[in-house]
């Protein structure tokens, strides 16, 4: 449905009727939809599988219209062809699949080298600090300790959301590392997590003051007047006291982004919540690794981060080691180049 609503959107914005199939190609609705999702690819603002599923799903329930006779069109909507798929099965045999596909197909095309969860790459720690203190002159309290809580904790956006004034309060000393506190989340605690898995949000004693300090300002109270008895204690609240949705942040990272490239943040052209947390696991698994084994790393990393499976975490050390590869690569490219450059070509001497 999500993939249908989008399409209804794209007919809306350019007035196109979804039952007309002009004998022109290029005027076709579903064709133009598959040509603006390819350009949403080549900017970068949407994965190709998803543009994929999307495709795949108008495709659908163009068949089912057409089964019902809802839509009856005087030419072919699309050209059809089989693919073969060839596999081996459990025992070892091997079997073919006979598959129907379209010309609107999009392929699905994996992005070269290292990418982390969705696809995200993290903001350098200087780029971080920037926007800490953007945000932290420039936009709303809420914004701000959102983002903090993003870059500090690792927390995904529904976590955060989702977070209670009595989470905070329950909050308890690590037993191992001073200075820092955990948040119990997930089933049975009220706040959301991805696949409900079970975990405590590892919090730095700071950024939980802050919080807490937050918590209990003016600033706040009056948003908490405003709202429903069941979402009173709920920390962030919008203004007008309900509780954010991912539309509702989605509005305010717009905002954001527009803001911020504006006062010369050239990073925050295509910056997403969820960098935050690919920042945060690129920054702790840094940290890990540095001082214990990459089992131990990856084992804090992954109850760190909440991850269902060691295979997300790993992708962190992957792609530490790859970016350390490239430092390497570039400076002896520039040490070889600098040579090169300062090298006197009269003279046939190294």
């Amino acid at each position: 449905m999500k993939h249908l609503h989008a399409y209804a959107c794209f007919l809306e914005e350019h007035s196109l009727d979804w039952r007309h199939f002009p004998t022109r190609l290029s005027e076709r609705a579903v064709v133009r939809f598959r040509g603006d999702l390819l350009k949403l690819i080549e900017q970068g603002n949407l994965a190709s599988s998803t543009a994929r599923s999307r495709i795949n799903a108008v495709v659908q329930f163009y068949r089912h219209a057409s089964a019902y006779d809802f839509v009856t069109p005087t030419t072919p909507m699309w050209r059809d062809r089989q693919v073969v798929i060839r596999y081996f099965d459990s025992a070892g045999f091997k079997r073919s699949l006979t598959r129907l596909t379209t010309d609107l197909a999009i392929p699905n095309r994996s992005v070269v080298g290292v990418r982390l969860e969705d696809g995200l790459l993290p903001l350098s720690d200087e780029h971080m600090t920037e926007l800490l203190q953007f945000t932290a002159r420039e936009e709303t309290t809420e914004l701000h300790l959102m983002l903090s809580t993003g870059f500090f904790t690792g927390a995904r956006l529904g976590t955060i959301t989702s977070l209670r004034i009595e989470n905070l309060e329950q909050a308890r000393q690590d037993p191992y590392l001073n200075g820092f506190f955990l948040i119990r989340v997930g089933p049975g605690t009220g706040v959301a997590t991805k696949l409900n898995v079970e975990g405590d949000l590892l919090v730095p004693g700071m950024l939980l003051d802050e919080l807490k300090r937050y918590a209990y300002s003016t600033e706040r109270l009056k948003r908490e007047e405003k709202a429903p008895q069941a979402l009173r204690s709920i920390l962030f609240l919008t203004c007008r006291g309900k509780k954010y949705s991912n539309n509702s942040v989605s509005r305010l990272m717009t905002g954001l982004r527009r803001s911020a490239v504006s006062a010369n943040l050239r990073f925050m052209e295509r910056f997403k919540f969820h960098q935050t947390r690919a920042t945060y696991g690129t920054w702790l698994m840094k940290l890990a690794l540095s001082v214990a084994t990459a089992a131990a790393a990856i084992e804090f990393v992954k109850n760190a981060m909440l991850h269902k499976r060691e295979s997300t975490t790993f992708t962190y050390v992957k792609f530490l080691e790859t970016n350390k590869g490239k430092q390497a690569v570039a400076q002896a490219f520039h040490e070889v180049f600098t040579g090169l450059r300062e090298r006197n070509w009269d003279t046939f001497d190294a």
